[in-house]
């Protein structure tokens, strides 16, 4: 399934595509929320919840290419 149709779907609520595309962006969110050589657990999940709300607003239809996710994501 390509990435536009995995988003799409997690814009309609569907958890496990939700949670595809979290942990598409995973290593990232990872790598952003270590903070001085320490993991800060409370930042990773803004990060989570900030991919969620970003997810549910992405106007998929919009882009022909869904990736243009990551610059609203790093915004």
């Amino acid at each position: 399934m390509e990435f536009k149709e995995i988003l799409q779907k997690a814009r309609e609520y569907d958890r496990k595509a939700m949670m595809e595309v979290i942990e598409m962006y995973r290593p990232l969110m990872v790598k952003y929320a270590v903070v001085n050589g320490r993991f800060d657990e409370d930042l990773y999940q803004e990060f989570v919840y900030t991919m969620l709300q970003c997810i549910l607003k992405f106007p998929v239809e919009k882009y022909e290419d869904g990736n243009r996710m990551d610059a609203v994501l790093w915004k």
